[in-house]
């Protein structure tokens, strides 16, 4: 999973970026200070590898992982190519979903572009250039399709009817993730990568002493809260200088603070779940004296196909799949107590895999 983190300049995201991937990115107080995105790939926290890991003492342990895309800041007129806006938009191609950093905070020492914070405007101005953009390319591929109708292609007159409602769309200053469509106009609208098509988590970045108040209690954040669940998109509150604080403590200090600051849970525990409910994504396991792992599948994959996430070899030459649920072999110590009280199903190649799966493959080739 490949994550982007965007926002205009000046609002926190470099310094959140450090903070969750420690990868040392400047966080300078003036536009453009990240030209080149900093990339940093974060595992995945999973208590189910820590108790697999205490249950079979294996030689390593693997979490899954995310790799996370800071992109430059954005500023307005980005999509005709201001700023550093060429560059800006061609990596939020590369990503699977977008990470929208908005300042929520006030601090006089903290320079804003436009001279004040206002989450709906900041929100309001990239996702313009960004459909700005789209138009482009929306603009070109319909009126390709529109010229091959006249010959009689029907592929091309689903292409253009659909090219023709989506720049209306955009035109009226909304997403295309907004746009209502069948799977087949889902599936053909996956071929132009479009930016606003991907995914959106905001996050909305608040003030230290802010942290732990409820959203209803924070005007900024409310705001960036009416506009996610408008878009269908996942919002959370964060705070980049806290995060920043927690990066460099054991676990168990960190917990503690935590829990004094109210929240119980990390900006990057709930950063990360949020990505995953977003995109549809779920973790099933390995485990034994070797290695317990965790990987990541879409919800829905069948049983070969999440094999063939280990090793091709293992989908081409599926037999099936031997599955206890996570919370079954917890509860019973182990696999052998699974094994003897007929707890471990065998499944075939129609079987959905489930969240939180502990799997053995069996394949022949």
């Amino acid at each position: 999973m490949k994550l982007g983190i965007v926002g205009l300049p000046n609002v926190g995201k470099s310094t959140l970026f450090n903070a969750i991937t420690r990868a040392g990115a400047q966080a300078a107080n003036y536009p453009f200070c990240t030209i080149e995105p900093n990339t940093g790939v974060v595992p995945v926290p999973d208590r189910r590898l820590d108790a697999l890991a205490a249950m079979f003492s294996p030689k390593k342990v693997t979490p899954a992982a995310v790799e996370f895309v800071d992109i430059a800041g954005l500023v307005k007129g980005a999509s005709k190519g201001e700023g550093l806006g060429n560059k800006f938009l061609s990596h939020i191609r590369e990503v699977d979903a977008i990470v929208h950093v908005v300042r929520c905070f006030e601090d006089e020492n903290v320079i804003h572009v436009d001279g004040s914070v206002d989450p709906a405007r900041d929100i309001e101005e990239i996702n313009l250039e960004l459909i700005f953009a789209d138009l482009e390319t929306v603009g070109r591929r319909t009126d390709k399709a529109l010229k091959l109708v006249k010959s009689g292609d029907r592929k091309a007159s689903a292409e253009g009817e659909l090219g023709t409602r989506l720049r209306e769309h955009l035109e009226s200053g909304r997403p295309a993730r907004t746009l209502p469509m069948t799977e087949e106009e889902q599936e053909t609208l996956g071929s132009w990568f479009l930016l606003t098509d991907k995914p959106v988590i905001y996050a909305a970045n608040i003030a230290e002493e802010d942290v732990g108040k409820p959203a209803e209690a924070l005007p900024l954040v409310a705001k960036v809260a009416a506009i996610a669940v408008a878009e269908g998109a996942e919002v959370f509150t964060i705070s980049a200088r806290i995060e920043e604080e927690i990066g460099d403590m054991d676990p168990a200090e960190k917990q503690e603070f935590l829990e004094a600051m109210g929240i119980g849970q990390s900006g990057l525990d709930r950063l990360i779940q949020a990505s995953y409910r977003l995109l549809g994504l779920i973790s099933f396991l390995t485990a034994g004296a070797d290695e317990c792992r965790a990987w990541t599948i879409a919800e829905g994959t069948k049983a070969p196909q999440a094999a063939g996430k280990i090793h091709t070899d293992f989908e081409r030459g599926f037999i099936r799949a031997e599955i206890v649920p996570f919370e079954t072999l917890v509860e019973q110590g182990g696999m052998n107590a699974c094994k003897e009280k007929g707890l471990v199903r065998s499944e075939g190649k129609d079987y959905v895999m489930r969240d939180g799966d502990v799997v053995l493959f069996r394949f022949n080739v």
